[in-house]
């Protein structure tokens, strides 16, 4: 029930009103778990990853990573003595949804940043985990928890896990450019204050670093959207990220991000890749601050945590019709707009 201040209100006063029943009441209805969005995305294969049951020292982590997570070459990349698996540190602070039943009390994944790290090479933790490599997807889907630690300083940004595909599992980050022939990544990015994005490697075709929302840097990534959402610390959150390959010979790419089941970023019109050599294989499990260069470092060793790591994937690719980039019908965009419709109209709910 609403109630609220007669002086408060302007002539708009039943407009604004009826607006923010209608965007509260969308915002609740709008929560979709990671396994309904791959329903409604046609997504039937799926697999999760297997955790241990007690806490592991870095040598066991990367036993027990190496022989259950399908590592390409058998290993990790990078960060291999910065990995274990460590006693859930936030057991009281699960991911804040509603009946929400995917806490676990087992142990998680840690990541470690030394202080004055700032690459894959020097902190945090990068390792390719192919999929289906036999049949090839050409829509892959990515859902994992993530915590960072309390108080958490994100300095200038750094990566977080994503989805990669096609026979280069070289390039397509660290500044080498995707050319649609052999490679793409999308993987997160955090920003100051914990802002947030899909930080994606993939052609500048069809005008899109002219579109509203999208960033291009001609050595590294394209950003999507940033500070779509933020980050908090100290607490679980889910993002779920799918990736939809376009035709080859068509702009009808489709890239969506939720957080904490809720749809914060979409960017469609995409060409992802401009050959059929290009598919969907991979979970790209990389993270660091950077940035590349000391700017970007964080001033004090800290780390990331993650969990309940699940994968699923499509022999179908996009079926969105060819057209220029289309981006960012957020639904978080409408939980800014009510907050601020309820403050400002003096709208109590009670």
């Amino acid at each position: 029930m609403y109630s609220f201040y007669p002086g408060r209100w302007t002539t708009i006063s039943s407009l604004l009103f009826a607006l923010t029943c209608i965007s509260s009441s969308t915002v609740r209805a709008s929560a979709t778990p990671a396994a309904s969005v791959a329903a409604t995305y046609s997504l039937t294969t799926s697999t999760a990853f297997p955790f241990p049951t007690a806490t592991l020292d870095v040598k066991d982590t990367n036993s027990f990573i190496s022989s259950g997570w399908s590592l390409s070459k058998g290993r990790v990349q990078n960060g291999a003595n910065l990995s274990e698996f460590v006693a859930d540190p936030f057991p009281n602070s699960p991911v804040p949804v509603n009946g929400d039943s995917s806490t676990s009390s087992g142990p998680v994944f840690q990541v470690t940043y030394p202080a004055g790290s700032f690459n894959n090479d020097t902190g945090g933790a990068q390792f390719i985990s192919l999929w289906n490599s036999t049949s090839p997807f050409q829509s892959i889907m990515v859902s994992y928890e993530i915590a960072f630690d309390t108080g958490f300083n994100f300095v200038k940004g750094g990566k977080l896990p994503g989805v990669r595909g096609g026979p280069s599992l070289t390039g397509c980050s660290g500044g080498k450019e995707a050319d649609g022939t052999t490679c793409f990544s999308s993987r997160l990015m955090w920003r100051t204050e914990g802002e947030a994005e899909v930080y994606a490697y993939i052609p500048e075709t069809n005008n899109l670093c002219d579109e509203s929302g999208i960033i291009c840097n001609s050595d590294f990534g394209v950003s999507v959207d940033r500070g779509a959402f933020t980050f908090p610390t100290g607490q679980w959150s889910r993002v779920t990220q799918l990736v939809q390959l376009n035709d080859p010979n068509s702009s009808n790419g489709f890239i969506a991000l939720y957080f904490n089941d809720i749809l914060a970023i979409q960017q469609g019109g995409l060409q992802i890749r401009t050959s059929s050599a290009v598919d969907a294989n991979a979970f790209f499990f990389s993270t660091f601050f950077g940035g590349h260069d000391d700017s970007w470092a964080t001033p004090v060793t800290t780390h990331t945590y993650f969990r309940n790591i699940e994968l699923w994937g499509s022999s179908q690719q996009s079926t969105q019709t060819s057209s220029a980039p289309t981006s960012r019908s957020t639904e978080w965009g409408w939980i800014v707009l009510v907050s601020v419709f309820v403050f400002f109209c003096g709208i109590e709910l009670v």
